[in-house]
């Protein structure tokens, strides 16, 4: 979970993104803030909750809305373990990170056509990601976390084309097809998330460098602000 603003205020008065992202199905939630206080994220989270349930852990930075009380009664309550990032290592959230980046790229393209109302726009863009396939699980978030291909502008206007017609499933039927579907799924993305760390270990390593520090060493240390953790400086 991380926030990503502040953005230019639209004509609503939003001017920050609370980005929630689940590491099992990568199907991300982007919601817009008027403000980043805390008791703002958890309404948001509290509404998030009542569509997809209550995850049993939270992985944030160390920022201050994550760290307030407000988010500590609401773990609390709702039985979430927090787990924070290191201060040194934010790599630890990479993949909300990497999201975040992506996000904020295709925000920017709508920006600067239509710039008050990017956060109307916002669930159009986030459609668009969760129906592509993700590389580190073969399959596409919202596959994951409904159990079916999500209908698009694209199976639209192919069914028009076509004249199709959805065919009519009994409730029962319906969920027995799920539980066919995920059953059959699971092991596949299994294998290629195993696949996508290994690839990720290895370009971490070959890149590493193991450095061997004894007592008494000057070394300099990277020191975040509370502000902003991107003005982050060296001392030593």
């Amino acid at each position: 979970m991380d926030l990503v603003g502040p953005l230019v205020k639209s004509a609503r008065g939003h001017q920050y993104i609370l980005v929630v992202l689940d590491y099992a199905t990568r199907y991300p939630e982007a919601m817009p803030l008027r403000n980043s206080s805390a008791k703002s994220i958890a309404k948001e989270l509290m509404l998030m909750f009542s569509r997809v349930g209550i995850p049993k852990e939270i992985l944030t930075d160390q920022g201050t809305p994550f760290m307030s009380r407000v988010m500590r009664e609401l773990c609390k309550l709702m039985g979430i373990k927090q787990l924070r990032t290191s201060v040194y290592h934010p790599q630890t959230d990479g993949l909300v990170e990497r999201f975040n980046k992506t996000l904020k790229s295709m925000l920017r393209k709508v920006i600067d056509k239509d710039g008050r109302n990017w956060d109307l726009l916002l669930p159009y863009l986030m459609f668009s990601i969760r129906e592509v396939p993700q590389a580190s699980t073969g399959f596409s978030p919202f596959e994951l976390l409904y159990g079916r291909h999500p209908r698009g502008l694209l199976d639209v206007v192919k069914e028009t084309w076509e004249q199709e017609t959805t065919p009519y499933r009994s409730v029962v039927e319906h969920i027995s097809q799920m539980q066919e579907r995920m059953e059959a799924v699971i092991p596949l993305v299994r294998e290629h998330m195993r696949k996508a760390q290994e690839a990720q270990r290895y370009s971490y390593n070959k890149n590493a460098r193991l450095r061997v520090f004894q007592p008494g060493d000057r070394v300099l240390v990277l020191v975040p602000t509370v502000e902003n953790k991107f003005l982050a400086t060296w001392q030593g």
